[in-house]
């Protein structure tokens, strides 16, 4: 099965880069690397259009870029931010709660309502976002859920994967009024603009840095398009529940690389807490096919 080699290639790339993410803010701050990881990836990804025939835009295309690109900023920074002051194995899983959200976001945008199926995947969800801090239940039954409510950077990524399940929906009507590389494209490219001004404001005295390690945040962004490409090839091959069920394994890969490159500690529960929130990520994404 191809797209299964390319949908599981998009996930180990993410995951490869949130763990560059992490070592790179200890250079650049969230900033300058959301900037440039998004306009490097739109400019990488470019060429593309050279191949494809340029689609007529619907009378929704500009709202939902403006709207898709102005969350979707604000998302990466979120982010970003979270991944800088905490475990990488505890924030990766959290942000798989944005199907979760997605059930309640998704009929109020696109009219579309959950199934049965959907919902068992939610009660996955929140088992594995149990099981991420299972060595908390010492203090009470609720208090791994706590933990998730109290740790600073869990609550960012928790905001984060609210943010998403809003934008996935104006990232539908964009594609649905443009075409999936379009769309792709004009929407990395236009989260770069909206975040040039704050690198302007809030990163000005580090803007030196890129003189020596730019081309780093320029590879970043070759890297991520290589994953976006990977991700269009899988879409084409099977259904887009699929591919976005595989690549949310991230979570997954996140967790190892965490623990092996970033020496993370907690690798047992977290694992079994990813991959159980995989699973109800799976089951919610192959509902939306029935």
């Amino acid at each position: 099965m191809p797209w299964l080699f390319f949908a599981t290639s998009v996930a180990f790339i993410q995951s490869m880069k949130d763990v560059y993410n992490k070592t790179q803010l200890k250079n650049f701050d969230e900033y300058i690397i959301g900037c440039s990881l998004t306009f490097f990836t739109s400019l990488f990804l470019s060429p593309l259009l050279f191949l494809i025939d340029i689609p007529q835009l619907g009378n929704n295309f500009w709202l939902a870029l403006s709207v898709g690109s102005s969350l979707n900023a604000i998302a990466y920074i979120l982010y970003l931010r979270a991944i800088k002051i905490s475990d990488l194995s505890i924030i990766a899983p959290v942000t798989t709660f944005s199907p979760l959200f997605l059930l309640v976001t998704s009929p109020l945008i696109v009219g579309e309502f959950p199934q049965p199926l959907g919902i068992i995947g939610v009660l996955l969800i929140v088992l594995g976002s149990y099981l991420l801090n299972l060595k908390e239940k010492q203090r009470g039954y609720l208090a791994p859920f706590r933990a998730i409510l109290t740790e600073r950077g869990s609550r960012l990524a928790l905001l984060v994967a609210f943010i998403w399940s809003i934008s996935a929906n104006f990232d539908k009507v964009g594609v649905q009024n443009s075409s999936p590389i379009f769309w792709g494209i004009s929407v990395f490219f236009t989260i770069s603009i909206f975040l040039l001004p704050i690198v302007l404001y809030k990163s000005h005295h580090n803007l030196y840095k890129l003189k020596t390690g730019g081309w780093k945040l320029a590879v970043y962004g070759m890297i991520n398009s290589v994953a976006m490409g990977c991700q269009m090839i899988a879409i084409n091959l099977t259904f887009v529940a699929y591919v976005i069920s595989v690549k949310r394994t991230s979570a997954l890969f996140s967790v190892l690389l965490g623990t092996m490159i970033l020496k993370e500690k907690g690798i047992k529960e977290r694992l079994l807490g990813a991959a159980i929130m995989v699973s109800g990520v799976f089951l919610i994404t192959i509902s939306q096919q029935l």
